[in-house]
């Protein structure tokens, strides 16, 4: 069946719904090079404009997942699920490099596909970047290995799946299109369908630090998600969780891999970070069947870090895509550290009632630990530690946070930056809540 795109451009355009096959075409198009880029930039705006029904988002992301190769774990004869864990992305969230290891401990198998951090919010690709020797892109055979072995692979993105999607992604960067639910619901699915998993938990960010500009977006996001991944055949589930604060109290790249070894080995597990992870965790075991219920898959999680499980899982991980055998004990010996390490001190007594946790993550990007552009380096050492969370009690002098910088004088603006992003109240404020909900299928 052969189409015009002008024609779906204009379907969409007037208001109508496109069909399967008109979406398939289309989205075929866009790699084949049978449509151009002002014909996706057109369609991208028809749809940021008049939208798309469940039907269609279904069927566009299939189509993207479909532009390229799709992952097949079925001859590998594994004996548990296929999962995984996408978040909307945040500053301090190291979720995934505990997760992993946690679910895979518990059974599951996690291939994960992650990215690199863009904007305020920091990728966990370049947390394992800071690793030295570790492959973020072994080539498919190792990377079947080692989810096979290890029950758990974080890599980076392989050219070869939902290529559409990049294409499609960029020309919307450009065009401000980004922020339509429809087109972001088929750009995280199609990449995580082409990698063939069971069942998906998302992490959907609310706040001042979230991708989503508020709390009716973000459920509208999460809602959409839980359908389209769903009607797609892939168990979805999605948690509303909080980024009015760093999850963690520390944002960078090394500072964050040392945060996951001191979690997992458990020498400092914070609180907050502890509930985001263990939720999504829980629902990753329960949509993959490891755990009848909510209560059984929490016991066997935590269960897998007493005994050390999770962190040994971890480890053979690191070793497997060609880190260092003995990062779990010797972490200072591999990961780099910033030379100089000053105080945000605060400027006023009181507590600290909000934190603007969107600047928060701009000040480890003016450190130098996160990308302005794609093409940016980054300096794995820099970045913030001992983050004074919501609700705590300070007092003037005392530090906002720990500063990790390369220069004297790029701490000096990452401590202006600290001090105007805190605000500090004579009275506590109402806590925010971790987990605001969950919305299954």
């Amino acid at each position: 069946m052969s189409y015009l795109p002008q024609e779906i451009i204009r379907k969409k355009r007037d208001g109508g719904a496109l069909s399967a096959e008109e979406i398939q075409f289309f989205v075929g198009g866009i790699t084949s090079g049978r449509v151009t880029e002002s014909q996706i930039a057109a369609l991208a705006m028809a749809v940021y404009f008049n939208d798309m029904s469940m039907d269609e988002r279904v069927a566009f992301t299939l189509a993207m997942r479909d532009s390229g190769e799709v992952l097949d774990w079925r001859s590998l004869d594994l004996n548990g699920p296929v999962v995984d864990k996408h978040s909307t992305g945040g500053v301090g969230d190291v979720v995934s490099l505990l997760l992993g290891p946690m679910v895979a401990a518990c059974g599951g198998y996690v291939p994960m596909i992650s990215g690199r951090g863009l904007g305020h919010t920091g990728g966990t690709l370049d947390k394992f970047d800071s690793i030295p020797g570790y492959t973020t892109v072994p080539d498919n055979a190792l990377f079947r290995k080692v989810v096979k072995e290890v029950g758990v692979a974080i890599i980076g993105q392989t050219a070869s799946l939902a290529p559409s999607d990049k294409i499609f992604y960029g020309v919307r960067d450009v065009t401000a299109t980004v922020e339509s639910v429809a087109m972001i619901t088929g750009s995280i699915l199609s990449k995580k369908l082409s990698a063939g998993l069971d069942a998906l938990a998302m992490d959907v960010k609310v706040g001042s630090g979230a991708f989503m500009p508020s709390y009716e977006k973000s459920v509208e996001l999460a809602e959409s998600i839980v359908k389209v991944g769903n009607g797609a055949g892939m168990m979805t589930s999605a948690i509303l969780t909080d980024m009015n604060e760093s999850l963690a109290p520390y944002a960078g790249n090394a500072v964050e891999v040392r945060g996951a070894i001191d979690y997992l080995s458990g020498k400092s597990r914070p609180a907050r970070l502890h509930e985001v992870t263990m939720a999504l965790c829980a629902e990753m075991l329960v949509l993959g069947k490891l755990a009848a219920t909510e209560e059984e898959a929490r016991a066997k999680l935590q269960a897998s870090l007493d005994s050390g499980e999770a962190a040994e899982r971890f480890a053979r991980m690191v070793v497997a895509l060609g880190g260092p055998a003995d990062l779990m004990d010797n972490p200072d010996k591999y990961l780099e550290r910033s030379p100089i390490i000053v105080p945000a001190p605060a400027l006023t007594s009181g507590y600290a009632a909000s934190a603007n946790c969107r600047d928060i993550g701009l000040a480890v990007v003016s450190l130098g630990g996160g990308r302005r552009r794609a093409a940016d380096p980054i300096d794995f050492a820099v970045g913030l530690t001992d983050l004074v969370g919501l609700g705590d009690k300070v007092e003037a002098g005392q530090p906002l946070a720990m500063v990790h910088a390369r220069t004297q004088e790029a701490a000096e603006q990452a401590i202006r930056e600290i001090q105007a992003a805190y605000q500090i109240t004579d009275a506590a404020a109402a806590a925010n809540p971790v987990v605001y909900r969950t919305i299954r299928p």
